[in-house]
């Protein structure tokens, strides 16, 4: 009888094994070759996106083999991969078919090593495109994030699982995943991508070792991990409450700009009233974002600095911030950083001093072009932040909903 107990306990206990779902990756350590991307095509068991998506562009990179000058050794196995941002507005990412499909509403454990290397250097073909010194090497150490899509097919983004904050350290590191899929996924995309929000893109790199299997878990386990899970879409349309009683003193620090009473030492806007109407769009000329932040770049508080002064002297103007993006990344990805850009705008304006009922923010993404973006330059015009006159001789407006 107790013989009979034990092989019915046994058997229970592989019956509620088995319904727990084990998926597995083909060549989870990226064990290959060294070479530098481009040399031979493909990476085993993985597809390389930027064949679809940045056909001009090289592969990602197996390492170590000391060139990029990086020298970092492999944390499991003798190989892993290298993939970058650029500053031409590509990336790279690598894709594969699961062994089993993970399905909408049930939740996964998943995990990669993560590291970054204190040296990177390459070519850069936005240099070549735009600069006279066609031999020069570019750094590519600003630090990136990793994210996780889930897709129908090779390279498909349809939902983003998980993203990583920027990877700082050289050493390696262990990123656990909480993966909740909204939709049945074939494919799984692992995608080296910038911090956002950022004006500019920027060249950076990621190195990635040791994926784990994609394991079923309870959807009310809890991950302790070093990621952000994406965070809820921000609704378009924002408006500023009022603000406390602004200060005096201007201080710099850790990008975080108070009131100033220092009067602008250049006239970039040459705003005029006289010459402005309502529903005109001006477009806000030197402002830059920094590359690995949301933050406004200093180099941009002349024109910040004249923008508030200008609406200081002017209090019965109401504005719209609208950011805008070119046509390159998703829409998800160009509405977020269009409305990043334009909220750091709005902030800034609001804590020199300017009313939050006056100032309004929105992110229209790639919707509004006004060049092409079939070239640098144009997809460059593209990416920018205007000021819109909501109203101008009236104290307060209606703003309808978008």
């Amino acid at each position: 009888m107790r013989i009979i107990l034990i092989l019915i306990l046994a058997l229970s206990i592989s019956e509620i094994n088995a319904q727990m779902d084990v998926i597995t990756l083909s060549n989870p350590s990226f064990e290959d070759s060294p070479r530098k991307g481009g040399e031979v095509n493909g990476i085993k068991g993985w597809y390389d996106c930027g064949i679809i998506n940045f056909p001009e562009e090289s592969a990602p990179d197996i390492h170590p083999q000391d060139f990029w000058e990086n020298t970092k050794q492999a944390s499991h196995g003798k190989t892993y991969l290298g993939m970058v941002v650029r500053d031409n507005e590509s990336w790279e990412s690598v894709s594969q078919r699961m062994s089993s499909p993970m399905k909408a509403g049930q939740c996964y454990s998943f995990s990669m090593e993560l590291s970054r290397s204190a040296k990177y250097m390459s070519g850069s073909r936005y240099a070549l495109e735009n600069f006279d010194d066609k031999s020069q090497n570019y750094s590519y150490t600003t630090p990136t994030v990793v994210r996780i899509w889930g897709g129908s097919g090779y390279c498909n983004t349809k939902e983003l699982l998980a993203e990583t904050v920027p990877v700082k350290h050289s050493e390696w590191k262990t990123y656990p995943f909480k993966l909740s899929p909204s939709f049945n996924h074939k494919v799984i995309t692992i995608e080296a991508y910038y911090k956002v929000p950022v004006l500019l893109p920027y060249n950076g790199h990621i190195l990635i070792d040791n994926c784990s299997e994609i394991t079923e878990i309870n959807c009310s386990d809890e991950i302790v991990a070093q990621v952000e899970e994406p965070k809820t879409k921000i609704p378009p349309h924002k408006r500023f409450k009022k603000k406390k009683k602004k200060v005096k003193e201007e201080k710099v620090a850790d990008n975080v700009v108070v009131a100033s009473t220092v009067t602008p030492k250049s006239k970039v806007m040459n705003l005029d009233r006289s010459k402005l109407k309502k529903d005109q769009t001006i477009e806000i000329k030197n402002l830059y974002f920094n590359s690995d932040a949301s933050a406004i770049s200093s180099n941009s508080y002349d024109v910040l600095n004249e923008i508030y002064y200008f609406l200081n002297e002017n209090d019965d103007i109401t504005v719209e911030i609208g950011g805008h993006t070119n046509s390159t990344p998703t829409h998800d990805y160009c509405d977020k950083l269009s409305e990043e850009r334009a909220k750091e705008v709005a902030v800034y304006l609001v804590e020199k001093g300017i009313k939050g009922d006056r100032i309004f923010y929105r992110g229209y993404g790639k919707r509004k072009s006004i060049a092409s973006n079939l070239s640098a330059k144009g997809r460059k015009k593209n990416q920018r932040v205007e000021i819109k006159i909501l109203s101008i001789g009236q104290k307060s407006i209606h703003i309808p909903a978008h």
